[in-house]
């Protein structure tokens, strides 16, 4: 491996095909992609990019920030954000033809106040996640204000949606009761003189195992990056992670047993052994809970990692094989050669796979190979 000391290797092929299989999830619905927080690690602009071109209609961020740097690079594609505090630029956001949530009836009656244009706007009622949209009274209110506005030409409600919080398990009450509820407010919405337009509640989990909630739109986050929702989901449809993280050794040399590694010298070697340097560490977004806990592969074999993480640099336990530096160290993958997965990694940090890929940062260089 020449090039980049440490490298996220993202492959837009697999990407694409991961966004085709969800799609067929969901036949009779549009689909959206999330490319949230720099697209859960892989890199917004390039992901955004390869999402439209892999066919998917609309693109979703949290953040109006995220939003107008996807229309500063040239996205002009259908486009909604969700999660604004008071006093956010609304009217840039606006002007870029980004849509926009309101999640209660304040929230829209700044959105109308900030905008030049008539924003286009959809509106989030909490079904039971309990955390952003309208509940209860406050969905009624805000059904009421948004009748009011689009009837005086002041506003465009182009959707209605939620999000579900136990997706992840198929078999969960919450899901059939976050489902009737967000029936029961879309209806609401109706009989206040609101057409909801899109109807949307499905996230990964529920597009792949839930057809009753698919409705106008599915939002396929994690699933398009080949992660599964929760490994102890069961569903047919194939996905491939689609990022691969590899290091270069810095460093190679021979321990003495009884050598102790890293800070705290949480490890100890008990025979004469091999260790390589991985010049990667929590300042790159490698958890120092996977300390003494993760593997890495090198040469084709799995090796441990041992002693704690730092904030640049790992060790790992390469045995008797031969090694040198500049070897190529395999963090995680797709597991199709035996490499750690993400979700490998998850474990070993006792996290979820989300994490483990949306937090890598740092001096990492994301390498993109297919069609973009």
């Amino acid at each position: 491996m020449s090039g980049p000391q440490v490298e996220a290797v993202v492959d837009l092929d697999a990407f694409a095909a991961n966004i085709a299989a969800m799609a067929a999830c969901a036949p009779s619905s549009a689909l959206m992609t999330v490319v949230k927080a720099d697209a859960y690690g892989h890199g917004a602009v390039p992901m955004a990019r390869a999402a439209r071109a892999a066919g998917s209609p609309w693109l979703g961020v949290a953040t109006i920030e995220e939003a107008l740097a996807l229309r500063a690079a040239g996205d002009t594609g259908p486009l909604l954000c969700w999660l604004a505090s008071p006093g956010a630029d609304y009217a840039s956001a606006v002007d870029a033809g980004v849509e926009v949530t309101a999640s209660s009836a304040a929230q829209l009656a700044e959105i109308i106040a900030a905008a030049r244009v008539r924003p286009r706007v959809q509106l989030k009622v909490d079904t039971g996640l309990s955390r952003n949209g309208a509940l209860g009274e406050a969905w009624t209110q805000l059904a009421a204000a948004a009748a009011t506005a689009q009837a005086a030409g002041r506003v465009e409600i182009t959707g209605a949606w939620s999000h579900l919080a136990c997706a992840d398990e198929p078999a969960h009450p919450a899901n059939d009761a976050q489902e009737a509820v967000f029936r029961d407010a879309v209806d609401e919405l109706a009989a206040a003189g609101v057409e909801p337009g899109l109807r949307h509640l499905a996230n990964s989990a529920a597009t792949l195992s839930r057809p009753s909630a698919h409705f106008d739109l599915v939002r396929v986050g994690i699933a398009a990056y080949g992660i599964r929702p929760d490994p102890g989901m069961s569903y047919s449809t194939p996905l491939t992670p689609v990022l691969t993280l590899r290091a270069r050794l810095a460093h190679v040399k021979r321990l003495r047993a009884g050598a102790s590694v890293s800070y705290g010298h949480t490890w100890t070697a008990e025979r004469d052994t091999t260790v390589g340097l991985v010049p990667m560490g929590y300042g790159d977004g490698i958890a120092v809970a996977a300390s003494n806990r993760a593997q890495v592969q090198v040469g084709g074999a799995r090796a441990d990692v041992v002693g704690r993480v730092c904030m640049d640099q790992l060790v790992v336990d390469l045995g008797d094989r031969p090694a040198a530096a500049g070897d190529v160290a395999v963090l995680f993958g797709p597991g199709d050669d035996g490499e750690p997965t993400a979700e490998d990694w998850a474990r070993a940090s006792s996290t979820i796979a989300y994490e483990v890929v949306t937090r890598l940062g740092g001096r990492l260089v994301r390498t993109y190979r297919g069609d973009m």
